[in-house]
Parts: structure tokens; sequence; C-alpha cells
């Protein structure tokens, strides 16, 4: 046996080691993606529904960048903004009309940001995990939107046909949430797994 083959096998042995001590230890990610459909009764489509993790043991830092909502043509947009607890939001005015943000939820502060023109904003840190915030406009009493402060950052947005996906979840036991506007909160309990995915389905009545 030559002494390259015998110190070739022995760092192969090494390093196949090594790799177990770090998939081991307990700082290694062990993570599963959470998918599936969320069916909205009596809905036009699917859009717009939130699905998302209750409560992850764990701290998470808040973005340093706001997240947005812009007013253009007479719409918020998007309609629904979830967010982390803590982060703020920088609302935008496209539209060539004076518009103006303010919520009648408690849980947001019932703010009233004031009216503001065009290519100007005006922002707001929403603070409670677990607030549905109203978004409205007291210009234009037709436009609402939703502000969903959560306490960790597994969280999706159905699109039109429901799908939604939620990639990168620690391995673990969660409550999962599926919540849509004034409809009635669905909770399941999900087993996420070391790797792979794991698919629920929500069924949303008002």
């Amino acid at each position: 046996m030559s002494v390259i083959g015998s110190r070739g096998r022995a760092g192969g042995l090494l390093s196949l080691f090594a790799l177990f001590i770090f998939l081991a230890s307990p700082g290694f990610a062990r993570a599963g993606d959470l998918k599936g459909k969320v069916h909205i009764a009596g809905g036009v489509n699917n859009a717009n529904a939130v699905v998302y993790i209750e409560k992850v043991d764990s701290t998470f830092a808040v973005p340093d960048t706001p997240a947005v909502m812009d007013q253009k043509n007479l719409m918020f947009t998007p309609e629904v903004l979830p967010v982390l607890a803590g982060t703020k939001v920088k609302f935008l005015n496209s539209d060539e009309v004076l518009h103006n943000v303010f919520t009648p939820s408690p849980c947001a502060g019932s703010f009233n940001l004031g009216s503001f023109p065009s290519g100007e904003s005006k922002s707001h840190v929403f603070e409670n995990a677990g607030c549905a915030a109203l978004i409205l406009c007291d210009i234009h009493p037709e436009m609402q939107a939703w502000i969903v402060v959560l306490q960790n950052p597994y969280f999706a947005v159905t699109d039109r046909g429901g799908n939604y996906i939620i990639k990168g979840v620690p391995a673990g036991t969660y409550n999962l949430k599926a919540w849509f506007g004034y409809y009635k909160t669905q909770t399941v309990r999900v087993v996420v797994p070391e790797s792979g995915s794991v698919s629920q389905e929500f069924q949303l009545k008002q």
C-alpha cells in the first residue's frame, strides 16, 4: 500500500467524521418547507390569505429596510402586507391626488398619518405581534388594505390559486395559521421535518 493511498483514505475518513460532527452539532440548522393551498369560501379567488407560524421560540432581527405599501390607481398595493413585529412600513403616494393613511385598529395604535400629496410618503412602526391592522384612506373610503404583524418571519401570502410556500422553517412542531380579512382564522398543528417538505391545506369560512 502506498503512503499516498493511505493518506488519501485517512483524509477521506477524517472529512466524513468532520461532516458527521457538523451535522450533529446543535448549531446546525435542520429545516424543511411548508406548502399547500388555501380555499376561501365564496371568494372571487384565493389570493391574499396569510399563512404563518404562530410562534417560534427564538428572537428575530427587524429588517433594516422598511416594508412598503403604495397608493396607486386609488388602491393600496399590496392589499395585504405581513410584517415582522417592529417593522417600519413606508406608505407611498404614487397617485396624482392627495391621499391619507389611518387605521381604526387599536392593536396598531389607531394612528392617523394625515394627508400627503403625490410623491411623498409617511411611515409607521408596527410593534404588536398578532395584530391585523385595517388600513384606510379617509379621502377615498373605497380604499382598504391590511397589515398583519407577526412574531417570526415564517409566513407567506397566497396567490390567486391559493398556493403558498414557507421555506426554511426550523424542524419542530408548530401551530400553523391561515388568516383572511374578516374570515375565521384556521389553526392546525404541523410537524416540520429536518429536510424536505410537508403539505397542509386550509378551508376558510366567514
